[in-house]
């Protein structure tokens, strides 16, 4: 059956905030409710006339399971609208998308609001296996001289070496490694030096800035905190960042070795964006003015060691569907969860080995015009709050391609496991 598109009818996310090694003002439900409710407010329908509410998120507290349900109800949409989560490590946001594409498509829905949120500042600390068994221990003893007994035997070690909880989401648990190693093996593939991922860093600073000044990020309204603070900007773009300030960053995840930093990676970040998806029916129902439409989707696997070219493999199958070049596509958003993961994407693209070994074509696909990918910055500079950031590059392409006068554009996301997801939108 042939792809219908989705129109999607609005959008609006949170400012992106940087965690600041304290748990930040807002949980991921509350910046899930305070963007969807300023989103909700300027349509001409009530909230309780939505079909379905679907959140991606990659890591809800333990006070927010089925995160979607809670900031369904908290938004006002009512019991009776249904609402649910996703999960799919990086790509929720995406997920929750396609998803909602999905039930359209099926005549299930016709209005559904979905998006991701992530509050990675508030991962957990976890206690470790040691203390897991103190404590089952403990709750075993009886008598008093037991607990003294169980008391003696706890190692201070163990009580103060918890478990990071973001650190063990960030780790691939088939090979072991951490995103930023599963990159550090994509620099080495391709010959990515150190000069470049910073030189892509710092562009990545520097188109957010220059798209803050030209008023390219409408999309985002306010957080207010309970305290009245208002939050109306993505804070972790630096305007001072520079090739000379990022090599002096020690490598992460290959202290020895390695060219991963924290200056051209993705910030770990808190956020939240959401998206109006309608069927042709409920845009004339109500009489709706769409931002464009997505009009094809697609997820793949790869080897998880090299997990952040995934947005090849997505991509790609598009572009083989549609029978696109690279260049016939006017915008693209790439996810930047490193700047090595990035460089390594378009180098494949250039590589008649990767495309001919790993994607089935006969010679490379070629090259991405750089002047089309990432025109306002990306994740590096604003951060990469997990849940969010699938659904924060497919509306801010929409914003681009509308911009810009121009047509189609595909946003793609490596996934940890080994996953890539891409979506082509075009306008109206």
């Amino acid at each position: 059956m042939a792809f219908q598109a989705a129109y999607v009818v609005d959008g609006a996310r949170s400012p992106f905030l940087k965690a600041r090694n304290v748990p930040g003002p807002f949980s991921a439900s509350d910046l899930a409710v305070q963007a969807g409710r300023a989103l909700l407010l300027r349509q001409p329908f009530a909230p309780d006339k939505l079909d379905e509410v679907i959140l991606g998120c990659a890591s809800p507290s333990p006070d927010e399971v089925n995160i979607g349900r809670v900031a369904a109800l908290r938004m006002g949409c009512g019991a009776k609208v249904p609402a649910w989560t996703v999960m799919r490590n990086c790509a929720s946001g995406m997920q929750a998308i396609d998803s909602a594409i999905a039930n359209i498509q099926s005549g299930r829905a016709q209005l559904i609001m979905a998006g991701g949120t992530e509050a990675l500042s508030r991962a957990p600390l976890l206690y470790n296996k040691a203390m897991v068994l103190w404590f089952a221990g403990m709750m075993q003893a009886r008598s008093l001289g037991e607990k003294i007994a169980a008391f003696a035997r706890l190692k201070p070690v163990a009580a103060f070496s918890p478990v990071i909880g973001i650190m063990k989401g960030l780790t691939d648990s088939m090979v072991g490694l951490t995103m930023g190693q599963t990159a550090e093996n994509l620099a080495w593939k391709f010959g990515i030096s150190r000069v470049q991922m910073d030189e892509f860093a710092e562009q990545s600073h520097r188109r957010v800035l220059a798209g803050r000044e030209s008023g390219h990020y409408g999309e985002i309204v306010p957080l207010v905190d309970a305290k009245g603070n208002v939050y109306a900007e993505d804070d972790g773009v630096r305007a001072d960042s520079s090739v000379q300030g990022l090599a002096k960053l020690k490598p992460f995840f290959d202290k020895k070795y390695g060219c991963i930093t924290p200056g051209n990676s993705s910030q770990i970040t808190d956020g939240a964006a959401w998206l109006i998806l309608a069927s042709a029916a409920a845009v004339d129902k109500w009489k709706l003015q769409p931002l464009g439409k997505i009009s094809d989707s697609q997820w793949s696997g790869l080897d998880p060691a090299q997990m952040g070219l995934g947005p090849v493999h997505a991509a790609t199958a598009i572009l083989q569907r549609q029978g696109f070049a690279l260049a016939d596509i006017d915008a693209w958003e790439i996810n930047e969860a490193f700047a090595a993961q990035v460089l390594a994407c378009l180098a494949a693209w250039e590589s008649d080995g990767y495309c001919r070994e790993e994607l089935g074509l006969s010679a490379a696909l070629g090259a991405l015009p750089r002047d089309r990918l990432n025109v306002d910055g990306g994740a590096i500079a604003l951060g990469h709050p997990v849940g969010a950031s699938g659904a924060r590059i497919v509306l801010h392409l929409l914003h681009v391609l509308r911009a810009k006068q121009a047509k189609r554009g595909i946003a793609s996301i490596c996934i940890g496991g080994g996953l890539g997801g891409a979506m082509l939108v075009e306008t109206l």
